[in-house]
């Protein structure tokens, strides 16, 4: 049997165009993305427009999802990482 420790989201490693890496909390991540979606209502990707608020359609792409298109030459990925041992 899987140790249900091994499915926890607590923590991501966030990849961003000119930055360094970061971790950030579960909390932190939906709230960075929730900024970024709520920026761009009038250019959301097909499957985050069936839901009515920034804060549903970043718990959505947390959830389903490991990279958001930004643009040309520009990009945002998380992975969720596991920080104990």
């Amino acid at each position: 049997m899987s140790d249900p420790l091994m499915y926890q989201e607590d923590h991501f490693v966030v990849l961003e165009t000119n930055q360094p890496e970061k971790f950030l909390t579960r909390d932190e991540m939906l709230k960075k993305l929730e900024l970024i979606l709520s920026d761009r209502q009038n250019d959301l990707p097909r499957d985050l427009q069936k839901f009515p608020s920034p804060a549903e359609q970043a718990k959505y792409l947390l959830d389903t999802s490991c990279d958001l298109d930004l643009g040309p030459g520009q990009f945002l990925q998380w992975y969720a990482v596991r920080l104990e041992k």
